[in-house]
C-alpha cells in the first residue's frame, strides 16, 4: 500500500541496468554498483525487481521506499529480517503484490549488545550508515565513560564517527565542555550547534558527503528530534521537555526511522539509549584506545599485567599524569565486557576458562595443604628438640 502522506521521490539515479532507486533516501551510484554486485532473485522481464530502502520497521509492516512510493510491506519469508537503512530487493509475489524478496550485504553496522546481561547476542540499530553522530547536549555534567563507550561503538561500525554538541546557546557552559569533548574524543570531528538559534547547522551539514546517511545516536532529552527539525527545516519530529532534576527527556522518538534532507542526504533519529552494551568491538577499541595499547606494547614484560611488574609502561605512565586513572579503568571495564562476551559466544573458550579457574582453586588449594603440611612438619619437629633437652 502507497503511503499518500509521505514524501514524493524525485530525480531518481539509475543503476547500471537501468532501473531507478530511492534518490530521496541516499540512493547514489555507489549504491547502484552495490546493487548491481548483488543482483536480485528471481528478477525477470514479467517480475522484475526494483532496488529499495528500509526507511522505518514497525511491529508487523516494514516502510520501504521504492522508486517513487512508499510501501508498507510484510516481513520477508526467506530473507534476513530487515533493519532501518537497510537495502533491499523488491518484487512480486505470487498473489501479484511486492515483497521483500532479499537483504542486501551491510557496508557498515550498528550494533549493540542485547540489555539483559546473559545475552552474547547483537542488537543492530541501524544500517548503511556513513556517518554516526554523538550527540552531546551542554545542560547536563558530561559523562565521560559513556562519551567513550558510545565512540567505540561508532568506530566500531565502519562509519564515521563526529561529535555534535547541542544546546550551545547555554553559553555559561558550554565552552567547558566543548574543551572537554575536543580533548576525549581525539582524532573525532567536534561540531557546536544551537538548533534554537540555528547557529553551527550549515556546519554540520558541512560535514556530511552527498547523497550520505547521518545516524544522531544520544541519550533521552539531548537535542536530536529538535536538531532534526533544524536540518530539515520544518517540524517533522516531536519535542519534549527535559527534568531538571536528572536531565532525563522523555522518549520523543519511539521508533528509529529515516528523515530526508535536500539532496539526498539521509538523517535517522534513534531512540535514547540509556545503556550501550558493546558487541565485538575490536576495531572501536583500537581506534579509541590506541593510545593505552600502544603503552601495553612497551612493558618490559609481554604479559605484564599492568600492576606492579617492573617496567610496567602503563604504571609509570598513570603516575607521571600521562595516562589519566579514569581512561585506564574505563578501558579496562570494556575490556572485561569484551572478555566475558568472547566467553559466553565462545563454548570452547568458556570451557578453557572453567578449566584454568578450576586449576587456580585446586593449585591454591594444594599450596595451602602444602602450607599447612610443611607448618605442622616444623612444629613437630620442635616438639622434638624440646623433648631430647
Amino acid at each position: 500500500m502507497k503511503n499518500s502522506s509521505g514524501p514524493g521521490l524525485a530525480s531518481p539515479v539509475t543503476s547500471t541496468s537501468g532501473i531507478a532507486g530511492p534518490t530521496l533516501y541516499g540512493y547514489n551510484p555507489a549504491v547502484a554498483r552495490h546493487f548491481a554486485e548483488n543482483p536480485a532473485p528471481a528478477s525477470s522481464a514479467d517480475n522484475p525487481c526494483e532496488p529499495g530502502r528500509v526507511v522505518r520497521v514497525d511491529r508487523s509492516l516494514v516502510l520501504v521506499a521504492v522508486g517513487m512510493e512508499l510501501l508498507h510491506l510484510p516481513y520477508p519469508l526467506d530473507a534476513d529480517v530487515p533493519v532501518t537503512g537497510d537495502w533491499v530487493w523488491v518484487g512480486p509475489n505470487r498473489a501479484g503484490d511486492r515483497q521483500i524478496l532479499s537483504v542486501l550485504p551491510r557496508h557498515s553496522e550498528l550494533s549493540r549488545k542485547r540489555a539483559f546481561e546473559d545475552s552474547s547476542a547483537a542488537q543492530v540499530l541501524a544500517a548503511n550508515m556513513d556517518v554516526i553522530g554523538v550527540v552531546v547536549p551542554v545542560d547536563r555534567p558530561l559523562t565521560h565513560n559513556r562519551l567513550e563507550r558510545t565512540l567505540v561503538a561508532a568506530w566500531d561500525s565502519g562509519a564515521v564517527p563526529l561529535v555534535i554538541i547541542t544546546k550551545a546557546d547555554l553559553t555559561h557552559v558550554a565552552d567547558d565542555v566543548v574543551g572537554q569533548v575536543i580533548l576525549q574524543a581525539a582524532g573525532v570531528d567536534v561540531v557546536t550547534t544551537s538548533a534554537e538559534n540555528g547557529d553551527g547547522i550549515d556546519n554540520l551539514l558541512a560535514h556530511l558527503p552527498p547523497r550520505s546517511t547521518l545516524v544522531l545516536l544520544g541519550p533521552s532529552g539531548a537535542g536530536k528530534s529538535t536538531l532534526i527539525n533544524a536540518l530539515v527545516g520544518h517540524n517533522v519530529q516531536h519535542t519534549g521537555e527535559v527534568r531538571a532534576g536528572d536531565f532525563r527527556g522523555k522518549h520523543t522518538t519511539t521508533s528509529r526511522e529515516l528523515v530526508p534532507l535536500a539532496h539526498g542526504t539521509v538523517l535517522m533519529d534513534t531512540p535514547g539509549v540509556r545503556g550501550f552494551g558493546l558487541f565485538d568491538a575490536d576495531d572501536g577499541m583500537q581506534q579509541m584506545f590506541g593510545d593505552v595499547e600502544e603503552l601495553g606494547r612497551l612493558c618490559r614484560f609481554s604479559d605484564c599485567a599492568h600492576q606492579h611488574e617492573p617496567g610496567c609502561a602503563v604504571q609509570a605512565a598513570l603516575s607521571d599524569g600521562t595516562l589519566d586513572d579514569r581512561r585506564w579503568n574505563n578501558y579496562r571495564k570494556l575490556q572485561r565486557e569484551q572478555a566475558a562476551l568472547a566467553r559466553r559466544k565462545d563454548a570452547a573458550a568458556t570451557r578453557a576458562y572453567q578449566r584454568e579457574w578450576h586449576q587456580k582453586v585446586v593449585g591454591a588449594g594444594k599450596s595451602q595443604r602444602s602450607a599447612e603440611r610443611a607448618r605442622s612438619e616444623r612444629e613437630e619437629e620442635q616438639r622434638s628438640k624440646r623433648k631430647r633437652r
